[in-house]
């Protein structure tokens, strides 16, 4: 696909077929994440990979926005691993870079995903911590949910003109 087509053809999806998504390809969509800009090249994320479902399903306990997360055949976790931070607070930047690519590239590949947004909300970080038994240094970020889609969405226009300015506001 090509990327200006991918960029603005990608949707949240919410529905998922029940297909499991092989780790080749999971391998692949990370390594798209790893690529990503980075503040100072500090490459500060981490991810945890979670096809338990099981584990999935506790997901909504403490993520109220998570319920897409019963049918996802996966997710996945980026974070922050503090002792890679180079430059103070632009981790933020950083992980939302690879959690874009993460969508783009999943949306190449044919798997719908959804960004699910977990920092600075306490009670998720907390519950991301608590499930996956998450080191101190390690923060949770983001929670994408991944697999098949079983739904299809138009693409809507969202280009506003009026939000541009030229030179001075």
């Amino acid at each position: 696909m090509e990327a200006y087509r991918a960029l603005l053809t990608r949707r949240s999806i919410r529905k998922y077929e029940d297909w499991k998504i092989p780790k080749e390809l999971v391998n692949k969509i990370l390594k798209a994440a790893m690529y990503a800009p980075s503040a100072r090249n500090q490459q500060p994320w981490c991810f945890l990979a979670v096809d338990e479902r099981e584990i999935l399903d506790r997901i909504p306990a403490f993520h109220p926005y998570a319920n897409m997360i019963k049918q996802a055949s996966f997710a996945l976790l980026v974070c922050c691993d503090k002792s890679l931070v180079k430059s103070e607070g632009y981790w933020i930047q950083d992980c939302s870079a690879a959690t874009e690519n993460i969508l783009i590239a999943s949306h190449d590949q044919g798997i719908g995903s959804v960004w699910l947004g977990v920092y600075p909300r306490e009670d998720r970080v907390k519950g991301m911590r608590n499930l996956f038994k998450l080191p101190e240094d390690i923060i949770p970020f983001s929670l994408i949910s991944l697999g098949y889609p079983d739904e299809i969405k138009k693409q809507p226009e969202r280009f506003d003109e009026k939000r541009i300015h030229w030179n001075k506001w």
